[in-house]
């Protein structure tokens, strides 16, 4: 059924109202990823007015980053079933509601839940719909059109880094997230231009279901009547036969009366031969005796003879008659109770052995998954890429979180700046989207060493990041840490490489699982790197450090040697799917 949903599902029209998907979709992101990715601006003013450490107040920025990425599997979920209109509006209550809420924040606490939690898994919904509906709209032209959908947050940071220092210096904290939180309800009016193309899981699975129940009607109304016709067949062939007969009869009658007549009459004649010579005989001596007896003497005779017969005939035919309607009576009863016994035993057995098949499904499901999952894991490059990742977004993250931190309490920023670190970090980020996706797709360049090189440039500028002493310097090592953050570009791209296409969606999801325990966990152990030493020299050493073990761990791995070795020893080589051309190569 499932293989029947899918197949008729409709092909995507690359182009028409998809590029008005594009635009809604980059709008939504915008949205809702402005205030979470420029979330640097907000954290100075969150540590002066509830006078926590660094550490704790980087949990907020790193809950709402993080956690959209670990519960990718579930947004996933919630969009394949409900489809992409209903989640982003929803998505759209719960960013405007978990900012406004966080205006009236008493402490850091509440901070988690409303700005982490609630803006966090918004975001996270925004972030799937968004990509499923442009890629049900596109297939021939689906990196551009994914390229432009997940520039929108890189312009959105940029947007509303530069619109949160000014909102700041207008109205405040509390006004500025209460304005945000306003703006993000225009989600829901971007959700109104996305057109589904594709019928909602649900919708198919109640169909399905329907189907499935009016075939089981279907085939439960058959079974019963094949039982009942085997059954009853002896009778239904009497009742036929009976019918057929009443309806010759009906049709022949004239005939038949004929046929019976002129039988009857030759059957009594050969049958009453010698009784029609006797009787002649009779007549004869009749007539003789005629002479001596009374005719009426004779005639009274006659009658009494036949008197003698007929009752007794009679009384015997009634009571066999009685006897056998007896006998029909009770055995319609016998048998209705013996059915209704059956049919009862038959229910009951039925209904255990649909929920055994139930039960047995799902454990096959569950079984097929994690047997697929470990499969996946079990590649030693994906495992290396996976690893990869957490180092990366441990280590790259916490930059963007703690840029403007750094320059104020380094001295080198005395004021907010027109244009915030935060807005170079997210605008150089789209750009790096765009560039090393373009790059990625040239057939003389390794896509996994792309990656690798990425780490390596991106751990050089955030070992630099203690030791430059001048505001301009940060403004370019951000710019750096920016655009070989958009290495998030490559992602399914590398995945796609390694275990192929048709298992993208599952391991895609494991990856980002990495990614966003890496980005839930690197803001609050920076934060504590401070607390503890009153600077940020050893933590961004730890954050270099991070990078730089990622590439080398994946650059080892993917190393072509491992491949010759396993040629030698006669273990099947690992194959890499390379038809990607359907891949987008930006997301």
């Amino acid at each position: 059924m499932a293989a029947t949903m899918r197949s008729s599902a409709r092909p995507a029209p690359d182009g028409g109202w998809g590029w008005v998907i594009v635009v809604a979709c980059f709008m939504a992101q915008l949205l809702a990823y402005g205030s979470p990715q420029s979330v640097g601006v907000l954290y100075p003013e969150w540590l002066n007015a509830f006078q926590q450490g660094k550490g704790m107040t980087a949990w907020v920025g790193s809950l709402v980053s993080g956690l959209g990425l670990i519960a990718s599997p579930v947004c996933s979920a919630c969009v394949d079933n409900f489809g992409a209109r209903p989640v982003t509006i929803f998505s759209g209550v719960m960013v405007a509601g978990g900012l406004m809420l966080s205006a009236f924040a008493p402490n850091v606490q509440f901070l988690f839940f409303s700005y982490g939690i609630v803006v966090g898994l918004g975001c996270g919904l925004v972030y799937n719909a968004t990509l499923t509906i442009t890629c049900q709209y596109f297939d021939k032209r689906r990196g551009l059109a994914l390229g432009i959908v997940t520039t929108g947050t890189s312009f959105g940071a940029f947007v509303y880094a530069a619109l949160q220092n000014e909102l700041l210096r207008l109205f405040g904290l509390n006004g500025c997230l209460l304005i945000v939180g306003a703006m993000s309800l225009n989600l829901m009016a971007c959700a109104g231009f996305m057109r589904p193309l594709n019928m909602p899981g649900y919708l198919v699975k109640r169909k399905a279901a329907l189907e499935r129940n009016a075939q089981k009607q279907l085939l439960e109304k058959e079974f019963l009547e094949k039982e009942l016709l085997e059954k009853h067949l002896p009778e239904k062939q009497l009742l036929e036969k009976e019918f057929l007969e009443k309806e010759l009869l009906e049709k022949h009658l004239p005939e038949k009366q004929l046929l019976e007549k002129e039988f009857l009459e030759k059957e009594l004649l050969e049958k009453h031969l010698p009784e029609k010579q006797l009787l002649e005989k009779q007549l004869r001596e009749k007539e003789l005796l005629e002479r001596q007896l009374p005719e009426k003497q004779l005639l009274e005779k006659l009658a009494l003879d036949d008197l003698k017969i007929s009752p007794g005939l009679t009384a015997a035919n009634k009571c066999a008659m009685v006897a056998k309607e007896h006998s029909i009576t009770i055995d319609a009863k016998d048998s209705a109770l013996v059915q209704s016994d059956d049919n009862g035993k038959k229910q009951g057995f039925l209904g255990r052995l649909a929920v055994v098949k139930v039960l047995k499904k799902k454990q096959q499901a569950y079984f097929n998954y994690t047997h697929s999952l470990a499969n996946i894991l079990q590649d030693r490059v994906m495992l290396a890429f996976c690893v990869a990742v957490f180092l990366f977004s441990l280590g790259a993250f916490p930059p963007v979180l703690f840029m403007e931190d750094v320059a104020q309490s380094e001295g080198l920023a005395q004021g907010p700046s027109l244009v915030p670190l935060v807005s170079i970090v997210a605008i150089t980020t789209g750009l790096g989207k765009l560039a090393l996706g373009m790059l990625a797709d040239l057939k003389f360049i390794n896509s996994i060493y792309l990656y690798t090189f990425s780490l390596f440039a991106t751990s050089l500028a955030l070992l630099l990041i203690p030791i430059t002493k001048t505001y301009v310097g940060l403004q370019v090592l951000s710019a750096v840490v920016g655009f070989f953050s958009g290495n998030w570009s490559l992602t399914s791209y590398i995945t796609t490489k390694i275990v192929g296409i048709d298992r993208l969606t599952q391991a895609h999801g494991v990856l980002l699982l990495f990614g966003g325990f890496g980005i839930a966990i690197g803001p609050p152990v920076v934060g504590w790197f401070f607390d503890w030493t009153q600077s940020y020299e050893l933590a961004f050493y730890f954050s270099g450090s991070c990078v730089l073990l990622g590439g080398l761990i994946l650059l080892v791995v993917a190393l072509p040697c491992w491949d010759r070795k396993k040629r030698e020893s006669d273990r099947p080589e690992v194959q890499y799917t390379i038809n990607c051309d359907k891949v987008a190569s930006v997301a």
